[in-house]
């Protein structure tokens, strides 16, 4: 769901908020997007009404990252006995006119799979976001 939407509570929009900060302060050029999904409701009907989900553009096409937008999706469940949401999993995809070029999965191994993927660098960087992304949102209070 759009991050945006999912922002229903200040501890939450802070964690948006520093979830686009790392990702900014690791690759500056990208712009954020909170609401990546269009609202119609073909969309509506396919979006995890449990994830947090950030667009970043570059630019213009990334020859490094192999993109020219990327979508984030922070997977979230909430505990029942805490009442805490946490991260469970982070999905990543590359983005350009021809559509998805590649996804990295923190699920299956954090490999990255597609087509064409990003350079070596770029795929540690990515996986770096996504280790801080998961100490951001599961940190206790």
């Amino acid at each position: 769901m759009n991050a945006a939407e999912q922002a229903s509570t200040i501890e939450l929009a802070s964690k948006i908020a520093a979830t686009v900060g790392l990702f900014k302060a690791e690759l500056p050029d990208l712009r954020a997007d909170l609401k990546p999904w269009a609202n119609d409701p073909t969309v509506k009907n396919l979006i995890d009404p449990d994830s947090v989900d950030i667009g970043f553009h570059f630019p213009g096409v990334s020859r490094m990252f192999q993109c020219r937008s990327l979508l984030i999706q922070i997977r979230m469940h909430e505990d029942s006995e805490s009442q805490q949401r946490r991260a469970i999993g982070l999905e990543v995809a590359g983005f350009d006119h021809r559509g998805q070029q590649w996804r990295l999965s923190t699920i299956d191994n954090w490999r990255f799979e597609g087509d064409t993927t990003p350079e070596k660098k770029c795929r540690e960087s990515l996986r770096n976001c996504c280790r801080q992304v998961f100490e951001v949102f599961n940190r206790s209070h």
